[in-house]
């Protein structure tokens, strides 16, 4: 905007100038009007190039750019293996999310329609029901309606049993997130340590204790572990948000398991 205004005021003023100049003056007067002429387009050029400076230096400070300078000067090799971890992750981090995500259903209105169709004696409706739906709530339900002519301390169990399996499911790959969140930092403290040596061996070979010469070892030192740290932490909020879910959907199959057994229960019993 402060561009915008200026070469607006610089066109205004040579528009408003040049009629002026074409009147009948003398040429003290003409001289003297492109003396301020000149001196008001220096004044806005001067502005316009102030604002520019402005721009570049806030462009230079951002936060991308400087992420990649830290990075660049974290040495390529360990800041290379810390960004992977990251990567690999986030991408099983991903994953999960969106299979649980899917998973999710509205177990009680699920529950209402089989216990409505165990009570019509439809139980093949009920089984078309459950599988027709997605989620370890309706297949632990169609696991439980399979051996519904068993005894109930059978159908118990077998509920038991597969919602231990589900279970599995939903927490498969949650192994190498954890992997990735100590890998992160350990590669940290690796490349800090590196550091170390590196900044004692040019001290060696300089044989002077120079800051300077202290200073490079060691930034690239607390640079690494800075980065694998918050590495760690990016991918330990996933891990929480994920296990969070499969703590709602393992609650959920347990009520469901438990309202299936009493619809099954009135189901025997109005047989009878």
């Amino acid at each position: 905007m402060k561009k915008l205004f200026a070469l607006l005021v610089l066109f205004g003023l040579f528009a408003f100038m040049q009629p002026v100049v074409a009147q009948d003056k003398t040429v003290k007067d003409s001289t003297e009007l492109v003396v301020s002429d000149t001196l008001v387009a220096d004044s806005v050029m001067a502005l316009i190039d102030a604002d520019l400076n402005e721009a570049d230096a806030a462009e230079g400070g951002g936060l991308h750019k400087i992420l990649k300078s830290k990075f660049i000067e974290g040495t390529a090799g360990f800041m290379s293996l810390v960004a992977l971890a990251l990567v690999i992750g986030l991408a099983f981090c991903i994953e999960r999310i969106i299979y649980l995500t899917l998973s999710e259903v509205n177990a009680k209105k699920l529950m209402q329609d089989i216990d409505a169709r165990l009570m019509e004696n439809d139980v093949e409706g009920a089984k078309d029901l459950c599988r027709n739906t997605r989620g370890p709530v309706a297949s632990i339900c169609y696991q439980g309606l399979l051996h519904i002519k068993e005894p109930l301390e059978q159908i118990d169990r077998q509920l038991t049993n597969y919602g231990t399996v589900q279970i599995s499911n939903m927490e498969k790959g949650c192994s190498w997130i954890k992997l990735f969140i100590a890998v992160a930092p350990s590669l940290g403290f690796l490349g800090t340590v590196i550091g170390m040596v590196m900044a004692f061996d040019q001290i060696q070979t300089a044989g002077d204790i120079s800051p300077t010469i202290v200073a490079s070892g060691m930034k690239v030192a607390l640079i690494t572990t800075i980065f694998g740290i918050i590495v760690a932490l990016i991918l330990q909020l996933f891990y929480n948000y994920i296990l969070s879910k499969i703590e709602h959907l393992t609650s959920q199959m347990e009520e469901s398991a438990i309202t299936l057994m009493d619809s099954v229960t009135k189901y025997k019993g109005s047989e009878k």
